[in-house]
């Protein structure tokens, strides 16, 4: 419903064009360091989307940027292959997202992994970077205990929820084009 009122508002003003709701550049990053980055990564390939990808950028190396997409989900292999502590991890997620909000940059967060994704170890990230997101991807199947929905709620955060992960390219696309 809200956006076929916007799309009458369009209309209405005589306005040709929708403008994006978030700004290029993009950085990409993954706050968790699961494999699911790089499946954000082939998801903005296909949106027709550039950005530039560093999955372990720090506050201090952050550049002129305009929109920061979190890959949110915790992996304990992809911890260890990069040497990272949990505790490290969720210091740094914190401290990027402060630094970013600070540089006036957006923030949206991508949960692909579906259920699989998420757990203890998952959740920890989830519930440090979700509540700091303007917009929230998330497939379906991770969110069937209502966590994102409430996260959301609380945080007044669009939520976009797909039925698999392919489908989050048509709200990238909405998002950046």
């Amino acid at each position: 419903m809200k956006k076929i009122i916007t799309l009458m508002a369009f209309i209405l003003l005589g306005v040709a064009s929708f403008a994006a709701k978030f700004e290029k550049p993009i950085l990409l990053t993954s706050v968790g360091q699961s494999a699911d980055v790089q499946m954000v990564k082939i998801l903005l390939k296909r949106a027709k989307i550039d950005s530039t990808f560093n999955k372990l950028i720090t506050a201090e190396e952050l550049t002129d940027s305009k929109t920061l997409i979190l890959a949110i989900g915790g992996s304990s292999k992809g911890l260890g292959a990069a040497g990272i502590k949990v505790e490290d991890e969720i210091e740094r997620s914190k401290k990027l997202i402060e630094a970013a909000k600070a540089k006036g940059m957006k923030v949206v967060g991508l949960h692909i992994g579906g259920e699989a994704r998420r757990g203890n170890l998952s959740d920890k990230f989830v519930n440090v970077a979700a509540p700091e997101c303007e917009e929230l991807i998330v497939v379906d199947s991770g969110n069937k205990d209502g966590l994102f929905d409430t996260i959301a709620q609380e945080n007044n955060i669009e939520l976009i929820l797909v039925p698999k992960i392919t489908a989050a390219v048509e709200p990238l696309q909405e998002a950046f084009n």
